[in-house]
């Protein structure tokens, strides 16, 4: 197995998905990405299966460059501005999500 950059797998996604992709859209390609969510949030809490844990984390990966892609996001320049900058997050939420 080789080394795959974000920019890498991103553009992997687009070349492979992109016009169906575009078709179906931000609304409804949000709700695959949230399934991908489910089964990875049900895959951790079972514990008993690594390779599955896995697979879910790869696919809310793709699923989320899939959203970027549609919204004319490059992940690596996103993730490059907010944690690589002079001032990135402080790296911890109080309270949860909504804290």
């Amino acid at each position: 197995m080789h080394e795959l950059t974000i920019a890498q797998f991103q553009q992997l996604i687009h070349e492979r998905y992109e016009k169906v992709d575009r078709q179906r859209g931000t609304a409804k390609t949000w709700m695959w990405f949230i399934e991908e969510i489910g089964e990875l949030s049900r895959a951790l809490a079972r514990g008993d299966d690594p390779t599955n844990i896995e697979e879910e984390f790869a696919d809310v990966f793709a699923w989320l460059c899939t959203l970027a892609n549609i919204n004319d996001v490059d992940l690596t320049q996103a993730i490059q501005q907010k944690y690589l900058s002079d001032t990135p997050p402080d790296g911890f939420k109080s309270d949860g999500p909504t804290g």
